[in-house]
């Protein structure tokens, strides 16, 4: 028996977000080795300082400085960091009351070893030599119960207050494909559209789910398809964005395969946005045999086939 197909995969993107009045004032204080709290209806300073309050949903009053020193009240040690994180080398991640306030933040206290690192150590932050706005501007905290340690003078700040955040978000993790997503892509490798039928219903599924959806029974039986089948729906993509491969405008469109019984979405080419319909039939384009691998990449796009429309009553009941 064939062992499942595994591979890393990674997803990343650059998260872009306006900020309110509340961390606005919050990260431009941080520019200027400053941090803030918000005093909540309850008496009680919240730091980081919340944007409405938990218990009467209204947003604070003016907010006010804490810490820059503080106490851990819990922590775990990082012996090996992963890409990204605060400090390359390894550190602690903790909860810090700063002096002032009435809960905690998270950050990296950069201990040396975890024999340095306990609850009710004292620590002060390490200030980013260029203040940027952001949480960043603490590479993280290290023990020392004074403010700041001795030799660091503040900065005078930024001239203007941050209103806009990115933050690069990354996930890495491996994939496990299942045994009918394996057989799916071992046939792609061999230019061959595998499905999987179920017994109960007779409905034919591509890529294979493993199990029908609508019986819960598994799906073991194999139908190869053919590489051509009809737009059900689609839309035209106008806007730009990171890594986009094609140039707008382009189709995305849902192609429900001869034979299949559920359409899966893929790119329309070679025909112009205005031109795509539903009901086009359509051809799939394969990329030269010798780029080919277990990834459903081996098809490039779908073209017009040249092919009456389908009629609406032949895939109505697939959208």
């Amino acid at each position: 028996m064939s062992q499942p197909l595994r591979a890393p995969l990674e997803i990343g993107f650059d998260y872009t977000r306006s900020l309110g009045p509340v961390l606005s004032e919050f990260l431009t204080a941080l520019a200027g080795r400053r941090i803030l709290g918000a005093r909540g209806a309850d008496g009680r300073v919240h730091a980081p300082p919340f944007e409405y309050d938990p218990d009467t949903s209204e947003p604070p009053g003016s907010l006010v400085e804490v810490g820059p020193a503080g106490t851990v009240l819990s922590w775990t040690w990082v012996a090996e960091p992963l890409d990204g994180q605060p400090l390359a080398h390894p550190f602690g991640w903790a909860l810090i009351r700063l002096d002032g306030a009435d809960t905690a933040m998270l950050h990296a206290v950069d201990a040396g070893s975890p024999a340095a690192l306990h609850t009710g150590l004292r620590v002060r932050p390490r200030w980013a030599a260029s203040p940027a706005g952001s949480i960043r501007d603490i590479v993280c905290f290290e023990p020392g119960g004074i403010a700041q340690a001795p030799g660091r003078a503040a900065p005078a700040g930024l001239d203007q207050p941050v209103t806009m955040i990115t933050t690069p978000v990354q996930l890495r993790y491996e994939h496990t494909a299942s045994p009918g997503e394996s057989s799916y892509l071992r046939g792609l490798a061999e230019g061959r559209l595998l499905g999987q039928r179920c017994p109960a219903c007779g409905k034919v599924y591509i890529p294979p789910r493993g199990t029908c959806p609508a019986d819960g029974v598994p799906t073991t039986e194999e139908v190869e398809l053919p590489d051509t089948g009809t737009v059900t729906t689609f839309c035209v993509v106008n806007v730009p964005y990171q890594g986009q491969r094609v140039t707008p405008p382009y189709v995305a469109a849902a192609v429900l395969l001869d034979g299949a019984d559920i359409a899966f979405q893929h790119l329309i080419l070679g025909c112009a946005p205005g031109e795509v319909r539903m009901g086009m039939r359509v051809q799939a384009v394969w990329k030269p045999r010798a780029e080919w691998g277990t990834t459903a990449e081996n098809i490039d796009h779908f073209r017009p086939a040249g092919e009456p429309d389908a009629p609406y009553e032949s895939y109505a009941h697939h959208l």
